[in-house]
């Protein structure tokens, strides 16, 4: 899998006059990309990045944004990488989204709003509802952590361990052996 970036806005362009062209030129890169990613059988990712706070300029920040390029590119070796910070804080919604675009999903990304630190930091996101809804929708994939931790890395996956026994799971989210 490899993210496939949009681009930005030029500086001092108007965001709504340069969409069309855009998204165009995104369009025709996308499949130029899928078709050399389809010979190696590889996953090329989309993100939407939030306006708000992380990049202004950013050409993708939604996910309905993502879906409709994905839908008009064709390529089934493109899918949404949906990072649940950005989509908080353009759409917020999430069950909803989830549900919405999982059909898309290639890959989920996580960190807590609005600091982006670790899952159990203070916010407004749900992590264990969020990851109980993705086990019932099925998600089989990868969540990447991409947080910034108030202290070291390995400090910063304590979260996990905890969350992981809070389900009855070993590290490494195994069940443990029943007698």
């Amino acid at each position: 899998r490899i993210h496939l970036m949009a681009g930005r806005v030029p500086q001092g362009a108007d965001r709504a006059a340069v969409a069309g062209e855009m998204e165009t030129t995104f369009i025709e890169n996308l499949r130029y990309a899928a078709d050399l990613l389809a010979q190696e059988d590889m996953i090329g990712l989309v993100e939407p990045i939030n306006s708000r706070i992380t990049d202004p300029h950013y050409f993708l920040n939604t996910p309905h944004q993502a879906a409709a390029i994905l839908e008009k590119v064709g390529r089934p070796n493109l899918k949404l990488q949906l990072d649940l910070f950005h989509c908080q804080i353009m759409d917020g919604n999430l069950s909803c989204n989830l549900e919405t675009y999982f059909p898309l999903i290639g890959h989920i990304q996580i960190a807590q709003v609005p600091g982006r630190h670790e899952p159990d930091s203070p916010g407004e996101l749900n992590f264990p509802y969020i990851f109980e809804l993705l086990e019932s929708l099925g998600y089989t994939g990868y969540v990447g952590c991409e947080y910034a931790p108030k202290g070291d890395t390995v400090e910063g996956l304590g979260w996990l361990r905890s969350y992981w026994e809070s389900r009855g799971l070993q590290p490494g989210g195994t069940r443990e052996a029943t007698e």
